[in-house]
């Protein structure tokens, strides 16, 4: 009986007509704002369905010694709610995620699990090209030495 439900289920789901997959590449750099201002880089490659999207970001801050500002290396597995195409120009979203940090100051290091939440916009530049601005605040495990982290960059992103 659950086979049948699930193959009826599969026949409808394609007859309604197929969506097409985006997917997405963005290499950018910005500012980690916590507790001091520093250099941030990173990446980030995503693919979605209308709506929701997935995302994977890696990014890497700079220590700064005399601020007490640590290291903060973070690779995040994200879910992205966004328009399902850009509206003047401009494709807005929000998003969540989940994944590892590492953070360093000196010879303290600690690493865990982190929360991130954020949100931002894609804009169009240039046929696939885009400009992506976006903001994010990090909840680091409870060895972290600063809590909530606060990060906002800008970047090129490739849609295809």
């Amino acid at each position: 009986m659950k086979l049948t439900r699930a193959a009826i289920a599969a026949i409808l789901l394609s007859l309604l007509g197929p969506t097409l997959a985006f997917a997405d590449l963005t290499g950018f750099v910005g500012a980690s704002m916590t507790p001091a201002n520093r250099l941030v880089r990173g990446f980030s490659a995503g693919a979605g369905l209308l709506l929701v999207g997935l995302e994977f970001e890696y990014a890497n801050s700079h220590e700064d010694t005399k601020e007490l500002a640590p290291k903060l290396t973070t690779g995040m597995g994200n879910v992205l709610l966004q328009t399902p195409f850009a509206i003047l120009g401009v494709q807005p979203y929000a998003t969540v995620g989940a994944g590892l940090y590492r953070e360093r100051l000196g010879t303290l290091q600690h690493t865990g699990l982190g929360l991130n939440t954020g949100g931002g916009v894609k804009i169009s530049l240039v046929g696939p090209i885009r400009l992506r601005v976006d903001y994010r605040v990090f909840r680091l495990g409870s060895g972290a030495l600063h809590s909530p982290a606060h990060r906002i960059y800008a970047g090129l992103n490739l849609k295809f």
